[in-house]
């Protein structure tokens, strides 16, 4: 049986204070972290998603430690084309890899925001921005793909002479790859370079549409989304709105800015559907409410612990196979999503296995 897999997005701190309000992004709390990342092993996340953004401490550092920490859970890597070059990406991959036995994963991204870009030094166009990337996949890939012989590539944006490196990845092979955006480029590159295809969220049926051409050439389709679930829907109901309330309205003008000037086609359809639905519902678990404080991955699975798990279901249905999950409180709605929405979750997936044929012995 193919089961759904279900990651989390990484805390950087004890995972408390997770609202409609600014994120206090100018602290790290590393006990914190490391507190939560121990949790989330405990719990059976599948991986932690370790983001990169100019208001985020850096993962590479953070991930050092947190696989010193843990012994199963694996680390979503994300990363942006452009920021070093793929030789010595490679390396630290691959040292990464060493230092938790192989349980380093990527998340290619190809950066939302031009105006975040150049922060960094970045002034490439969106579609460029994604040639780019499709030129670094290619020669990690190579690194990964034949370790001990050297190569040359010449390219737009990278060129490498007699490249080689001498530590490969743990267990030979390579990283599981995630590639993230709603852009046809990103859907090509995700097809050919990647393990699965990532997006923001959206209603099953829309994503059917979405999923099919990729499913249909061999990747995989994820869910990048936030979950609240608790007991009952009334209590769900309740708690949704002490997390929408209070919002730091200033915050959310420069969410609003933000995106104006972001050429992400994925942050804008989630606005975009957000708009549409008056930041209320799309469907009756999916809501769009927080969308305007946290951008494209806002949109929120909402309701009864039963409703969130056949909500997960349909999406199964439509195509998807796995999740990256996050959730206000962060750390209290991981607890109670692998702890009661979980079980919910196989117990459904469970009774989708065909009735064993009368008479036949199990083989």
């Amino acid at each position: 049986m193919n089961q759904l897999r279900f990651h989390w997005g990484s805390a950087l701190d004890d995972g408390q204070e997770k609202t409609a309000q600014k994120y206090a992004s100018d602290v790290l709390d590393l006990d914190g972290a490391v507190d939560f990342t121990r949790e989330a092993d405990e719990l059976g996340v599948d991986s932690l998603l370790m983001a990169q953004s100019f208001d985020l401490p850096d993962p590479l550092p953070i991930m050092g430690v947190f696989t010193h920490e843990t012994r199963r859970l694996k680390f979503i890597l994300a990363y942006r084309p452009g920021l070093l070059s793929p030789t010595l990406f490679t390396q630290v991959v691959n040292t990464l890899s060493w230092m938790s036995g192989g349980r380093v994963s990527l998340n290619v991204i190809a950066g939302i925001s031009p105006a975040e870009q150049a922060y960094y030094g970045d002034f490439l166009p969106h579609d460029e921005r994604y040639a780019r990337a499709a030129e670094f996949l290619d020669v990690v890939h190579r690194f990964w793909r034949t370790p001990d012989t050297p190569f040359d590539y010449e390219g737009a944006h990278y060129r490498v002479r007699g490249a080689r490196l001498g530590l490969g990845f743990h267990g030979g092979g390579r990283p599981e790859i995630y590639i993230s955006g709603a852009s046809a480029v990103a859907q090509a590159n995700a097809v050919r370079y990647g393990d699965c295809w990532f997006r923001y969220a959206d209603i099953p049926e829309a994503i059917v549409r979405s999923a099919e051409p990729v499913l249909r050439q061999g990747c995989r389709v994820g869910l990048r989304m936030q979950v609240l679930a608790r007991e009952t829907r009334e209590e769900a109901l309740t708690d949704l709105a002490a997390v929408v309330a209070g919002g730091d309205e200033k915050h959310r003008s420069w969410v609003a800015e933000f995106v104006e000037q972001g050429d992400s086609q994925a942050v804008k359809n989630s606005f975009r559907l957000a708009e549409e639905a008056s930041h209320g519902w799309l469907d009756p678990v999916l809501y769009s409410g927080v969308v305007a404080y946290r951008g494209g991955p806002a949109l929120c699975l909402a309701g009864s612990y039963a409703e969130v798990a056949e909500a997960v279901l349909a999406y199964k249905a439509a195509g998807v196979s796995e999740f990256i999950f996050s959730g206000w409180p962060a750390r209290d709605e991981m607890r109670r999503f692998f702890t009661r929405v979980l079980p919910l979750v196989r117990a459904l997936e469970q009774r989708e296995l065909p009735e064993p044929v009368p008479g036949r012995q199990a083989v």
